[in-house]
């Protein structure tokens, strides 16, 4: 009885282990595609190819992968996607630009 209780919890401890992992790396693919899009913002006067580049410097740099890049105007959009957990690789996407009058 003592052993099938103990691998009840053992096991408990393996699932919530997963699951807290995929929700920090949910979280650090949210923070890294946010500051992407700011960094591609902030760069924007230096050209497309430029802003973009940062978003990407900035995303691998924080454990990423930039999936995609997209300016329309002054407004930039970002799509980035992180390692694999047991419950998939997690994705976020992100824009930044000026604020509407």
């Amino acid at each position: 009885m003592a052993v099938a209780v103990g691998a009840v919890w053992f096991g408990l401890v393996v699932v919530g282990v997963h699951v807290g992992e995929a929700v920090v790396s949910r979280h650090r693919v949210s923070a890294a595609a946010d500051l992407g899009a700011l960094a591609a913002a902030g760069q924007l006067a230096g050209g497309v190819a430029h802003a973009c580049g940062r978003a990407e410097w900035v995303v691998e740099r924080m454990g990423g992968r930039l999936v995609e890049c997209l300016v329309e105007g002054w407004e930039v959009s970002v799509h980035v996607s992180g390692e694999a957990t047991v419950f998939g690789a997690p994705n976020a996407r992100a824009r930044a630009g000026p604020a509407e009058p």
